[in-house]
């Protein structure tokens, strides 16, 4: 019997769908935020047939439809703890639609990890790898607003990475992150990182950091993602140059494939 390929989509932002045998894990099902096509980022169609979700961070566009294709699939949910809270012994997570931290809510099946540890839940091993989300800077009428993630702030609440294992492959996928010395020899079969970082450490890492990135982990795959994505009223924001990105990955030794939404790769 010869070994299953692993198919992965990617719906623009950090939305994945991962897909081996019965596996079909989804990563940050959130929102697209341009306002002329506000829609779930993975398609509704999918989401019944979901076995796992996986949210990196609380932001609008990574945790926006969580609830929702939990509800609708029966999927667990796995998170970083910084998205959850415990209240009257139960752990809810933060309002994928909520205001701020004011609401927090139920999720069935949910399983909070911390740095280094993992799960395995139905043939699907999910690891917590540290990530750090950048400071989001938004240009808004000549003015640049700069909003700092922080124990007491929503911007980049939970921020995790997960290394997600399916038979034989594996999957790391950083979230919203700036560089860290701490992925050193990871080593996954793919590795999906953000580009679109918006000067000095802002948001996430850019191309140069991301290709340090890669340097440091060591992986077969890299997909760039977090980049050159709908943002408000701008067709493309954090813009990043993927041409380059891609030539200096293969420079390395690696494999590099850029996916625009709905786009589809095999492994």
């Amino acid at each position: 019997m010869g070994v299953m390929a692993l198919r992965i989509t990617h719906y623009l932002y950090n939305a994945f769908l991962v897909e081996e045998g019965e596996a079909r894990v989804v990563i940050d099902p959130g929102q697209n935020l341009w306002i002329f096509d506000l829609r779930s980022l993975v398609p509704q169609k999918e989401w019944p047939t979901v076995t796992h979700i996986v949210i990196t961070h609380g932001d609008p566009d990574h945790h926006w439809q969580s609830d929702r294709v939990a509800a609708a699939s029966g999927a667990h949910v796995v998170c970083g703890i910084g998205l959850t809270r415990v209240q009257n012994g139960e752990t809810l997570v933060v309002d994928p639609r909520g205001r701020g931290l004011s609401s927090w809510v139920p999720i069935d099946n949910l399983h909070p990890l911390d740095v280094g540890e993992s799960i395995e839940l139905d043939g699907v091993t999910i690891e917590a790898v540290k990530s750090v989300h950048g400071p989001i800077a938004v240009p808004l009428l000549g003015f640049t607003f700069r909003q700092e993630p922080g124990p007491d702030e929503r911007v980049g609440l939970g921020s995790m990475a997960f290394k997600i294992t399916i038979g034989n492959k594996s999957i790391l996928n950083l979230g919203d992150s700036l560089l860290l010395a701490d992925w050193e020899g990871l080593r996954p079969t793919v590795l999906m990182l953000p580009i679109g970082g918006i000067g000095r450490n802002t948001w996430t890492m850019d191309v140069d950091d991301a290709i340090k990135a890669v340097e440091l982990i060591d992986p077969e795959l890299v997909i760039p993602c977090h980049y050159s994505v709908p943002f408000l009223w701008k067709k493309k924001f954090a813009v990043a140059d993927d041409a380059r990105f891609k030539r200096d990955v293969e420079a390395l030794g690696k494999r590099c494939r850029i996916l625009g939404a709905g786009d589809v790769v095999t492994v």
